[in-house]
């Protein structure tokens, strides 16, 4: 049986979700690994109900699909700010949790601690003083050790130093090209 990766990212808000998923389902495929993107095609369905209802039922259904995986490849380009989405994060600290394998990219070629520096130059921070730890890391350094100890490699970046636009599949080509090496299937 191939390996059933959940992958995770802010891609579910794409205004093409659903087509976008089924681009790197296909490229999973190739790879030798079952692709199981979570996608809120029920969320109209859910309309209906009170809002806290309606959240509480997609939690549990995408905890659901992540107890049903081996592994996660997330996409930790940065979302809504200059770092990686936080329900994906949270998606990471699960399967890190559960000792399953990590997986991550970026299609933003940027350090971590330049993105905050160009950030606080149009929006300073409230703290003053307040630093960002450097290391030249491609994000917060909590990210990259749990990818490092639960995948045993760091955040797939762009390797020219460009950054691709968000829905780009190149880096997550490449990262599942990672996690299907990594798993003995290449």
């Amino acid at each position: 049986m191939k390996p059933r990766a959940y992958l995770a990212g802010p891609d579910v808000f794409l205004p093409d979700a659903p087509s976008h998923a089924a681009r790197k389902v296909a490229i999973c495929a190739r790879h030798g690994i079952d692709g199981r993107p979570p996608l809120n095609e029920d969320l109209a369905s859910l309309g209906t109900l009170p809002a806290e209802e309606a959240w509480a039922t997609l939690y549990r259904k995408d905890i659901g699909m992540m107890d049903g995986c081996d592994l996660v490849i997330a996409n930790l380009t940065p979302f809504r700010g200059v770092s990686a989405d936080s329900g994906t994060l949270v998606e990471i600290g699960w399967f890190l949790g559960r000792g399953r394998p990590v997986f991550g990219y970026s299609n933003s070629a940027a350090p971590f601690s330049e993105r905050c520096r160009q950030h606080g130059s149009v929006l300073p921070d409230p703290i003053p003083g307040v630093t960002v730890e450097g290391f030249g890391l491609p994000d917060n350094l909590m990210i990259e050790g749990a990818l490092v100890q639960a995948g045993g490699h760091p955040m797939l970046i762009p390797p020219d130093g460009r950054d691709r636009p968000f829905d780009s599949l190149d880096m997550f080509e490449a990262c599942v090209a990672l996690a299907a090496r990594r798993l003995g299937l290449a």
